[in-house]
């Protein structure tokens, strides 16, 4: 597979593509953004028997990591992270009483964590254009899932203890919404890339 940085992601090839025009393109694309992670967090089914409830927002974290690329991808998550800190409620099960950094330290903090580490690998494979291909996109959604995973794992045994059920709590309930979440966004993300070749041509 191809892994040298040479291809433009969808956020560069849309707009303005200089000048301060650029950087109000670039802001709007992070104010949107942020607000597309806060509504997919709260599209969201408990899951009986976990601390942690099923939602859109890895769909929405990883695609926009493949759309917006990792620099204004990390700008993205990044200031949606922030904003929740501040206490804001847009994490999947913030509430008044449970918010800002006692929430983010909690049992989605590691997963939060996972979300800053996937959004940054889906931006740079796509810039080498895995976004493009079906298989490529497919393969990218499964690398962000796994690094989406692995710290809200740790995080889970860290904070409740390594003899609780943590596999069953924090992975594998959630395995086939993220099969079918994955699926969604391999075909979507090379569609669009298609019609934009479509426009272009």
């Amino acid at each position: 597979m191809q892994l040298t940085a040479s291809h433009s992601v969808l956020a560069e090839i849309t707009g303005p593509q200089t000048g301060a025009a650029r950087r109000v393109k670039q802001a709007v694309l992070v104010v949107a953004g942020i607000a597309l992670l806060a509504v997919a967090a709260n599209i969201k089914v408990p899951v009986p028997g976990s601390p942690v409830a099923m939602n859109m927002g890895t769909f929405a974290v990883l695609t926009i990591g493949a759309a917006y690329g990792a620099r204004l991808g990390l700008a993205t998550i990044m200031g949606y992270m922030i904003i929740g800190a501040l206490g804001f409620d847009i994490f999947q099960s913030s509430t008044a009483e449970l918010n800002g950094l006692a929430y983010m330290t909690g049992s989605t903090g590691g997963y939060l964590l996972g979300y800053v580490i996937a959004t940054v690998a889906l931006g740079a494979l796509a810039a080498r254009g895995w976004d493009r291909s079906v298989f490529r996109m497919a393969l990218a959604m499964l690398i962000g899932n796994v690094l989406l995973y692995v710290p809200g794992l740790l995080w889970l045994g860290q904070l409740y203890g390594w003899d609780q059920p943590i596999l069953q709590w924090g992975l594998t309930p959630f395995l086939l919404g993220d099969a079918l979440k994955l699926v969604l966004a391999a075909v979507l993300l090379p569609a669009v890339w298609k019609l934009v070749g479509n426009a272009r041509g």
